[in-house]
């Protein structure tokens, strides 16, 4: 054997091995496509049943604003003719309009701010309670909040009866009050405070309930260190609940803005379907505008406004829910 023969081999590397091809399943990444479509076509029939309820209305609304409109259009002996811009003049440009928007504006914070502070406290016992106390406050206000607003409605109109309401009966026992015959709707102030009550009966339930189920979340450990650290009740309240409760909080004031603004039938069934000038709030002025002068277009008008403050205050909410998340 030769020296050439008794070298050591230059050892090979081994080959490389090209990875496996991607499996064709048809499954994609999130970020593919077909990924982002895929929320759109759970979204479409939610989306098509609002365009189809709500789309057609809110269009028709926004067209008879531009437009005049009365009965003789109504009923087909006139074409209706465009107005422009007229419609939303006369109506901005009415100071009846401007006292119903203030009037609308306090009514609807008075409700709200009432709401969220009897809804916390309520829900803030609920926490310190047995459970089958909880479970009974649970059990009443489902069924307030499942109550039918004209039988609710209907149920005030008796309590607060000047001749046969019961409240006036119960506070006439008093020492030094007298409210026999009281009539609580003879001016708007005092009648207005009864449907704000009316409102507020009805929204406390759902309020208490969401902020109960908020309060679940908070951890023990935080409070606990919070009173290690000399913290008072309403230090742990302030410092710890609120931060915490601050997304919940911020969408349920949103949602009683919008409902509170939104009131109805509270108003048209307390004043038995006529209410007066002190009482008219933004729907019932509209409402009014529409079907009792029979002024279609301008009634339009006023609801498209009222939408426009509607959607202000959501925008104000969608602000701050992107801020919250923005810290987070």
């Amino acid at each position: 054997m030769s020296a050439a023969d008794t070298t050591t081999p230059a050892k090979v590397p081994p080959p490389r091995r090209e990875p496996p091809p991607a499996a064709s399943d048809g499954t994609r990444r999130p970020g593919a496509k077909g990924g982002a479509a895929t929320p759109w076509l759970l979204l479409a029939p939610c989306l098509l049943i609002l365009a189809l309820v709500m789309g057609y209305p809110l269009a028709r609304l926004v067209t008879l604003s531009f437009q005049k409109f009365g009965q003789s259009q109504l009923w087909g002996f006139q074409p209706p003719e465009p107005a422009g811009l007229a419609n939303f003049s006369a109506v901005l440009g009415d100071g009846e309009f401007w006292q119903v928007v203030l009037r609308t504006l306090i009514f609807a914070a008075g409700s709200v701010i009432v709401t969220m502070v009897l809804g916390m406290l309520i829900a803030l016992l609920l926490q310190r309670v047995s459970g089958w106390v909880r479970t009974l406050v649970n059990i009443a206000l489902v069924a307030s909040w499942g109550m039918p607003v004209i039988v609710a409605t209907t149920v005030f109109k008796w309590l607060f009866d000047s001749d046969y309401g019961i409240l006036n009966a119960l506070f006439s026992r008093l020492p030094g009050v007298d409210l026999v015959g009281h009539n609580w709707f003879a001016s708007g102030p005092e009648g207005l405070a009864v449907i704000m009550l009316l409102v507020v009966w009805g929204a406390v339930p759902f309020v208490t309930i969401t902020l109960s189920a908020g309060l679940t979340q908070v951890p023990e450990e935080l409070e606990e260190a919070a009173r290690l650290d000399g913290a008072g009740a309403w230090g742990v309240f302030r410092h710890v609940t609120v931060p915490i409760l601050k997304p919940v909080v911020v969408m349920l004031t949103t949602l009683s803005v919008i409902w509170d603004m939104g009131v109805f039938p509270q108003v048209f069934v307390m004043r038995g379907g006529h209410p007066e000038p002190e009482f008219q709030l933004l729907t019932t002025y509209s409402f009014d505008r529409a079907f009792v002068v029979n002024d279609y277009a301008q009634g339009s008008a006023i609801a498209v406004v009222t939408i426009l403050l509607m959607l202000a205050v959501v925008a104000v909410y969608m602000r701050q829910m992107l801020k919250i998340g923005e810290v987070e």
